[in-house]
């Protein structure tokens, strides 16, 4: 049986939100918030995003109220990354960004799927996608008093938007959602991993 467009979005939402409510904890150890500020810190970044999404293209009340698993899992995955914070500091930091990557690719994939589920049109829906990526990240990074990585990490968003465009090809071409989610993942993490090890960005202007 082929897996429907919603189980694969709530998929993708929970497995997204897991790693960056992960990502948001040691990012709030790492400012010496405590463990109130690194929860509260863990669910925005791993739900501003979907919740931005959700209130743009009409999906009311978002899924991150809506739905206990979303709030719970981010608790969860802030509270052990809070109490094993010794293990998760010590964690390599090039495969913190692979984990990111795969956070980064499976909400591009949710937010785009998510998007046309409610009929947006194909760019506005790929916007949905890169939104759902970076949102929590840019509100994390805000709250945290830091310029928001996405400005500065050059291949990050645009990552999210061309993994989202590929879902959407994909479909085009007559792809199940499953497979062109998997298409768009897969484009998304190569990507912003490639990006990240080779130093790529986009142009800027020399001044």
């Amino acid at each position: 049986m082929k897996p429907k467009i919603e189980t694969i979005v709530l998929g993708a939402d929970l497995a997204g939100t897991f790693i960056f409510a992960i990502e948001g904890a040691v990012a709030a150890m790492h400012s010496g918030l405590d463990l109130l500020g690194v929860m509260v810190i863990a669910f925005v970044a791993a739900l501003g995003g979907g919740v931005t999404r959700d209130l743009l293209i009409g999906a009311t009340p978002p899924n991150a109220i809506r739905d206990w698993r979303y709030p719970a899992l981010t608790f969860a995955a802030g509270l052990l990354t809070f109490l094993f914070h010794t293990n998760a500091q010590g964690f390599p930091e090039f495969w913190l960004m692979v984990l990111d990557a795969a956070g980064l690719s499976l909400f591009a994939v949710a937010g785009v799927e998510k998007a046309m589920l409610y009929r947006i049109r194909p760019f506005v829906a790929a916007l949905m996608g890169t939104v759902t990526g970076v949102g929590g990240g840019v509100i994390k990074d805000v709250l945290l008093a830091r310029i928001p990585s996405v400005l500065v990490t050059d291949i990050y968003a645009t990552a999210a938007f061309f993994g989202a465009a590929v879902v959407l090809i994909a479909r085009r071409f007559g792809l199940s959602p499953a497979m062109a989610g998997v298409a768009g993942g897969v484009a998304c993490f190569v990507l912003r991993v490639a990006a990240a090890t080779y130093g790529w960005h986009l142009p800027r202007a020399q001044l």
